[in-house]
């Protein structure tokens, strides 16, 4: 009876082990790789699946390109306010258009009115200072009063005049004219006015508000010196000069074309291998609004581009990728960049892609459905 209970318990402990290694064997798995997709060969054969290489091929006549519309940081203007106040009223909306000058805003505070009764108290004893400098002047003269007074007198006319011209300079800084400035017009409101022409792209207080002198009140463009910014590839660079002519439209209205000239070519490429290219306007239009997305032709020689069928190209979360044909029935989905689209070929650029690298050229969408359809029952 021993011996049986014995190998009951010796049974009982491998069992557990057992279970517990291949729970720790489960738990060590490494994460299965979401960019690779395995079909057997009646699934390549039923998706109609081939396989093929990209070609080198020739492009010439005009180089298409994307890029957005820009606004260069002197075209940016910030409107704040030297005082603190709050904003009695605006009527402004992000996207209407202001003149130079035109009131943007009204705020109210007790210190614009004190910095009114400043000034116009120390331009009265600044006037008397001067008039007692004056009749200290004269009886020095005839030495009726000694020179200490006098001079006493000289000092406290440079101390008015001083206070006088700084406390000028404040009002002249907060939209006040000092010369117009008299007892009967003083004001517990100040206009903000706006230093440019352009228009309204950010609008950050409320009425009521109160507003500190560090506070960004609004933010408006010059749209006159709007740019187009383009993105190129790092092989189209060398195609592209200062002074070449762009013909640029949007999505929403292609037949309606604007001129531009290339005024910058970046030397720094960003992460994907792409520089930035920066057009001028011929002509403004104020229907072009900064990041509003744009297509451009550029005119171009020939030149040397890698090309892929368009039924080999697919789009997941707005990024474009082929997949790279992998030993035993395996394919990668690899990320390229697109370009020039043309006789039904596109033009792509990705690392680890070139002439010799076998691709999907046919339903690629296929497979990426059969990889996403994986992910989800996982």
């Amino acid at each position: 009876m021993k011996i049986y209970i014995k190998l009951c318990f010796l049974l009982v402990l491998f069992a557990a082990c057992g279970e517990h290694k291949q729970k720790e064997e489960e738990t060590e798995q490494p994460p299965q790789d979401t960019t690779l997709v395995k079909l057997t060969a009646a699934q390549i054969r039923n998706a109609g699946i081939e396989v093929g290489h990209p070609d080198s091929a020739k492009l010439s006549g005009v180089l298409k390109l994307q890029g957005t519309i820009d606004v260069p940081p002197q075209s940016t203007v910030s409107v704040s306010f030297p005082l603190g106040g709050y904003l009695k009223r605006t009527e402004l909306l992000p996207g209407v258009h202001v003149r130079k000058g035109e009131v943007l805003g009204v705020l109210e505070d007790m210190q614009f009115i004190q910095i009114q009764q400043d000034y116009l108290s120390a331009k009265e004893r600044s006037a008397f200072a001067e008039t007692e400098y004056r009749r200290q002047q004269e009886l020095n003269a005839s030495k009726a009063t000694s020179d200490k007074v006098f001079q006493l007198a000289k000092a406290d006319m440079e101390t008015q005049r001083i206070l006088m011209r700084s406390l000028a300079q404040k009002l002249e800084l907060i939209g006040i004219d000092p010369k117009r400035l008299n007892p009967s017009n003083i004001s517990k409101s100040i206009s903000i006015r706006s230093p440019i022409d352009g228009f309204v792209s950010k609008v950050n207080v409320n009425i009521g508000k109160y507003t500190s002198p560090t506070d960004v009140l609004f933010e408006l463009v010059n749209p006159k010196d709007i740019h187009l910014s383009l993105n190129v590839f790092e092989k189209d660079v060398n195609q592209l000069a200062i002074g070449q002519k762009v013909m640029t439209y949007n999505t929403d209205h292609p037949e309606k074309k604007y001129e531009a000239e290339i005024i910058l070519i970046s030397k720094n490429l960003d992460e994907d291998r792409m520089a930035n290219v920066h057009c001028h306007f011929e002509q403004f239009d104020r229907s072009l609004l900064p990041g509003m997305f744009m297509n451009a032709e550029v005119e171009v020689s020939d030149r040397s581009a890698l090309t892929a069928p368009e039924a080999a190209i697919v789009r997941w979360q707005n990024k474009f990728y082929v997949f790279k044909a992998q030993s035993g029935d395996t394919y990668r989905m690899m990320p390229v960049k697109t370009g020039d689209e043309r006789n039904g070929r596109q033009q792509i650029d990705g690392a680890g892609i070139g002439v010799g690298t076998r691709i999907v050229t046919k339903n690629a969408y296929a497979l990426l459905m059969k990889m996403k359809n994986n992910a989800e029952e996982e």
